[in-house]
């Protein structure tokens, strides 16, 4: 028994020793160096963001992505405070200016077409800028806040091509140039492109029809006023569907960022003169900083596009860092105005700094 035993384990070692080694897949330390990176990042992120919304009392939206990645996303309060209707991922937010890339994207789109160029002179296309104040007023000028514009109707700042002031008349009236030349409204415009990059919740003030939409409130989530006839009103000639009518999700900014930026929307040599610096801005809350076409940039490090946005209740800011490929987008629809602009932007400008801090560090 003993030697059948052993003639068995004999030939069970022999069998072993024939048969060919597994190989083992070499490790890939980088990719192990760079996941540890990413988790811990996401730490950071979720760390100092999460303490932004606590000491804020932040009402509203907040995501980072990576590209497609999600490093970072916070929904937080209502969207409607009388019902306390609680803020998810498909709420829907007023953007305000943030709106205007996507007009000055559509003029963008027009010159490609052929229908116009960037330095035609408005007067070409609009009739009440055929007077002696504003007849040499171009597309260009309206399109980086050069054209002396403040309120239209009014005399000119400074000559065309001087100076900067930021104008919502202005981006008014390239919405009409791209009626004009395309025969459509604005919102049919806007909607056409929106269907073309697939943001399926985005709209206008004049068009949206959904339940999802967040009203826009001042004031406090103990006390708060609602603003009236909202959406609507973005329409109105006191703002400007083309200035700030837009309407959008943290999803829908997101696919917009990573779909413009990649060159999918326009062509590389037309989001080139997009992001060129032709002017430069002292922004209220942000400080010093570049403008191309209804976009701004960082003036140092890190390479950063952004726009910020403001309807009344409706504070919102947008940033792509094009050499990580990633977003960070905030929408809110609460604002205190009697502390002021710069205290309803606090959060904002928080996260910015922070975002923009952890740029540099991956970058470098």
């Amino acid at each position: 028994m003993l030697k059948k035993s052993f003639l068995l384990s004999t030939l069970f070692i022999l069998i072993l020793s024939c048969q060919k080694p597994q190989e083992v897949a070499p490790i890939d330390k980088k990719a192990i160096a760079d996941s540890a990176v990413a988790v811990y990042q996401k730490k950071l992120y979720t760390l100092q963001l999460d303490s932004v919304f606590s000491k804020y009392t932040f009402n509203g939206s907040v995501a980072v992505f990576k590209d497609s990645v999600e490093i970072f996303r916070k929904n937080n309060g209502f969207s409607d405070f009388k019902n306390k209707k609680e803020i998810d991922h498909q709420t829907v937010f007023a953007i305000g200016s943030v709106s205007k890339q996507f007009t000055a994207v559509l003029i963008l789109l027009k010159m490609e077409e052929g229908k116009l160029n960037l330095e035609d002179k408005v007067s070409k296309y609009l009739k009440e800028f055929q007077t002696k104040d504003y007849g040499n007023i171009t597309i260009h000028q309206l399109l980086n806040h050069t054209s002396g514009l403040n309120n239209f109707g009014e005399k000119l700042l400074f000559k065309s091509g001087s100076g900067f002031n930021y104008s919502n008349d202005g981006f008014n009236a390239l919405g009409k140039i791209i009626e004009q030349v395309s025969r459509k409204s604005y919102d049919e415009n806007v909607i056409d492109l929106f269907k073309k990059i697939g943001m399926k919740n985005s709209s206008t003030g004049n068009l949206f029809e959904g339940e999802n939409f967040a009203g826009a409130y001042l004031g406090n989530e103990k006390n708060f006023e609602k603003i009236a006839n909202m959406p609507k009103r973005l329409g109105n000639k006191e703002i400007g569907t083309a200035a700030g009518g837009i309407l959008s999700t943290i999803d829908d900014l997101h696919l917009w960022n990573n779909s413009l930026y990649s060159g999918k929307v326009i062509q590389p040599e037309t989001l080139k003169k997009f992001l060129n610096k032709s002017a430069e801005r002292q922004h209220p809350i942000f400080g010093k900083m570049g403008y191309g076409y209804g976009i701004m940039m960082n003036t140092g490090k890190p390479l950063a596009y952004f726009h910020s946005g403001y309807i009344k209740g409706s504070p919102s800011l947008n940033i792509y860092y094009p050499e990580t490929k990633t977003s960070v987008i905030i929408l809110s629809n609460i604002a205190d105005e009697e502390k002021g602009k710069s205290n309803t932007f606090k959060p904002h400008r928080e996260i910015k700094n922070f975002t923009d801090m952890m740029e540099n560090v991956s970058f470098n």
